[in-house]
């Protein structure tokens, strides 16, 4: 039996044209992702079969494997409810729009949400290879940081919750922006959904004291 399911897009494969189009998000989500989930599973079932064996010759790479396909599923599981058509998305949190929290939570955190802007575009555009950019609740300081993912882990800080990313990754944009990858995340912001951002920063914010147990 899976552990992990590939998820359903909330939408069709035409709703965020043409910020990415139809053609991109099937391949994306029905390919790429797919094979996240499969590389999961399948990689949970030869570490089982070591631990049978008492086989440990092989446990390093296996680990590394598990960390590359459940994290690449997990960071898209969340990319695609971070985005949503153009008519409904972009801009910026308002209070207005119900999303004050989060709104005050990037002002405090990075002086305006045009600094904040900035700084995920260049954290998401100058990965290097392949990677993300990531928006996420640190728990210790109670603060949103920006951090890059190289391919789909490291370089962030332990016990973070992501809560908006970016896929830098040439899968993500190539047959649309070519090489282009900083025009590509330009693009991205406006299909951002701030409401499942601020959903997702809300319950970061909830769980915030699980990291570091009083005694």
């Amino acid at each position: 039996m899976p552990v992990y399911t590939l998820p359903e897009l909330p939408y069709d494969y035409s709703a965020l044209a043409p910020v990415i189009s139809p053609e991109i998000i099937e391949l994306h989500h029905d390919k790429h992702h797919a094979a996240y989930v499969k590389g999961a599973n399948d990689t949970l079932e030869q570490l089982a079969e070591a631990r049978d064996k008492g086989s440990w010759g092989s446990v390093n790479g296996l680990e590394k494997n598990l960390a590359f396909h459940l994290s690449g599923h997990i960071l898209h599981s969340i990319y695609w409810r971070n985005m949503t058509g153009p008519k409904d998305g972009g801009g910026e949190p308002l209070a207005a729009d119900g999303v004050g929290d989060l709104a005050d939570a990037i002002t405090e955190s990075f002086g305006s949400f045009a600094g904040f802007k900035a700084q995920l575009t260049k954290a998401a555009a100058t990965t290097q290879g392949s990677g993300w950019g990531v928006l996420a609740h640190e728990p210790l300081s109670g603060r949103l940081v920006v951090e890059q993912v190289y391919d789909h882990q490291g370089n962030v800080g332990q016990g973070s919750t992501p809560i908006l990313v970016f896929d830098a990754w040439e899968h993500a944009f190539y047959l649309q922006y070519k090489n282009q990858k900083v025009d590509f995340i330009d693009a991205m912001w406006a299909v951002v959904d701030w409401q499942d951002v601020a959903r997702r920063h809300a319950a970061a914010r909830s769980r915030a004291d699980v990291l570091l147990l009083a005694p």
